[in-house]
């Protein structure tokens, strides 16, 4: 008689497991619709809040969502705090609860850092009046890593309506060391809704871990999207500055088929006042790039993609597009080592798989 109990159980305990890895599946593998008025609601469907999700997400998150707070930040002093700096202070270490900093409109000076030992934070700005966090940290100074305006090296953060922005001067060539980062991010499982990143070269160091990026804007001329990081780009403008030398859109940091790196961009805008910028250039020796469903303004050079002047990685990088449109993504002039991607090599770029999103991707505070 135990010995029936014992195996009705363990189906039962097969069958919630199975469920369970049915839902993630589902989340993760639903792909994002070649029609971008269906977008919304994809989003809504596959990105629900927490608590009707309870069961499949990360564990720690799940507890962390269930015990958030708020405080608030204001130049004005009508805040609990005047600067983000100091909210962050406030927050003890190895944190376990989701803080919501709430941050007032202006700008911000301030060179912001959020340390591995704080997750769970989210930086919260107002839609109509957005944030501004600013610095104008170089690499001269600091070095391109650790430029930038704000650094998060904690896990599960969020960013939603904020600015970030490095207001360092555009770099010259005849003084090196101008390259300036608005934003690292090095932590794992992050958002960003709705945020602008401001910059010239090396704007955006999406360095290490898996994020999502949704209705954002990115500016900068060479290299403004680079790292090692794994991330989903939805619905997003990348615009180009014009520039007299050279413009790079990503230089993606992958350098071994083991690692787990790299950048897909889907239904996103290409701008710019210049001209001949690359998508992206070999700056390792086997990054991974792709572009789906996006519009590519002519701001982007026929060639597409750069191997660095390095012709043996020509057959390591992984540069690919599929169904792009405007008058940047005809075909016909690209390179040689740049892919094409048939449907079913293109799913695997098309869904929260790819960051492994129902695990941890939730929609933003309202």
């Amino acid at each position: 008689m135990a010995r029936g109990h014992y195996v009705d159980a363990t189906h039962c305990v097969l069958i919630a497991i199975l469920v369970v890895a049915t839902t993630v599946s589902s989340d993760d593998t639903t792909p994002i619709p070649a029609d971008d008025s269906k977008v919304s609601n994809w989003f809504q469907t596959n990105v629900k809040p927490w608590k009707s999700r309870k069961g499949t997400l990360d564990p720690a998150l799940e507890a962390a969502e269930a015990k958030s707070k708020i405080i608030t930040v204001s130049k004005d002093g009508k805040g609990k705090f005047k600067t983000v700096t100091d909210a962050i202070k406030s927050i003890p270490s190895q944190n376990k609860e989701r803080v919501i900093i709430k941050i007032g409109p202006g700008v911000h000076t301030e060179k912001i850092e959020i340390e591995k030992t704080k997750p769970f934070i989210t930086f919260l700005g107002d839609p109509k009046a957005m944030p501004t966090l600013a610095f104008g940290g170089t690499a001269r100074k600091y070095g391109t890593h650790y430029s930038g305006t704000v650094t998060i090296d904690s896990d599960y953060f969020m960013g939603v309506n904020i600015i970030f922005q490095n207001t360092a001067p555009k770099p010259q060539s005849n003084k090196p060391g101008g390259q300036a980062v608005a934003l690292r991010i090095n932590g794992d499982k992050a958002a960003f809704y709705n945020c602008k990143f401001l910059g010239f070269q090396d704007t955006l160091c999406d360095d290490r871990g898996h994020h999502f990026y949704r209705n954002c804007y990115i500016e900068g001329t060479v290299d403004f999207i680079f790292g090692r990081g794994r991330s989903l780009y939805l619905e997003s403008q990348l615009n180009v500055v014009d520039n007299k030398d050279l413009t790079f859109i990503t230089a993606q940091g992958k350098e071994q088929k083991s690692e787990n790196f790299g950048y897909s961009f889907v239904q996103c805008k290409i701008t710019g006042s210049g001209s001949g910028s690359f998508l992206g250039r070999a700056w390792r020796k086997m990054p991974e790039v792709t572009f789906s469903y996006t519009e590519m303004g002519a701001v982007v050079n026929p060639l597409g993609w750069s191997d660095n002047r390095q012709p043996d990685r020509d057959s390591t990088v992984f540069f690919a597009e599929y169904k792009n449109s405007g008058p940047g993504s005809n075909p016909k002039g690209r390179v040689k080592f740049t892919k094409q991607l048939k449907d079913a090599q293109a799913k695997n770029f098309l869904s929260l798989g790819y960051i492994q999103g129902s695990k941890w991707l939730l929609p933003p505070p309202k």
